[in-house]
């Protein structure tokens, strides 16, 4: 089987026809506009584009229309309690947490991407804000619960993709620990910009 590869940057503009590559983020930067024409790897790079923008909105049914029967996930540390949900009934109550969790604005600044007939790669800076409440719930010590929090890593996410172009599952892999020094990045008012989805 041949595979074709593209490097393809973001951008938040959207001619007609365009795919915005990708339309991860909370707020994103603009950078060159870059079209897919391939009709299986535009399909591949939309399917992403629709999970991360329903991840995002915090839409749990959404998110699950876009996952294949059997979804597979393998996330930070191998081992690590309730990063490895197999299954729709444990991938979707994965989301559901993270959906009352609160932790829902995200920006992954993407700059590298790769897609074939079989998979996206995303890599870049994901941040994302947490609520001060969830933070202590997890153990985390801030100085206000009702303040949001940076969560800080570079994280690269596998997204296999099945014939019918459902995801498959995600495999993520970071630099760090995001939760590190946590604390000491709470945001203001005016540090989230609105989602754009």
């Amino acid at each position: 089987m041949q595979r074709r590869t593209s490097r393809i940057h973001s951008t938040t503009a959207s001619p007609q026809g365009a795919v915005p590559v990708p339309a991860l983020a909370t707020a994103s930067r603009t950078r060159p506009d870059t079209r897919e024409a391939d009709p299986i790897l535009r399909r591949n790079l939309e399917i992403v584009i629709t999970h991360t923008k329903a991840e995002s909105r915090g839409d749990l049914d959404g998110l699950m229309d876009t996952l294949t029967d059997e979804p597979a996930y393998r996330m930070g540390t191998p081992g690590a309690p309730g990063m490895q949900p197999q299954g729709r009934a444990e991938v979707r109550a994965f989301y559901s947490d993270f959906i009352a969790s609160g932790a829902t604005r995200l920006e992954h600044d993407v700059d590298r991407l790769a897609v074939d007939r079989d998979c996206v790669v995303t890599d870049g800076l994901m941040r994302m804000d947490y609520p001060g409440g969830t933070l202590l719930a997890l153990g985390i010590e801030v100085d206000d619960p009702d303040a949001f929090y940076l969560y800080e890593t570079r994280m690269a996410i596998v997204w296999p993709i099945d014939e019918q172009g459902r995801i498959i599952g995600e495999e993520s892999y970071t630099d760090r620990d995001g939760f590190d020094g946590i604390a000491g990045r709470k945001l203001g008012a005016g540090d989230v910009l609105p989602l754009n989805a």
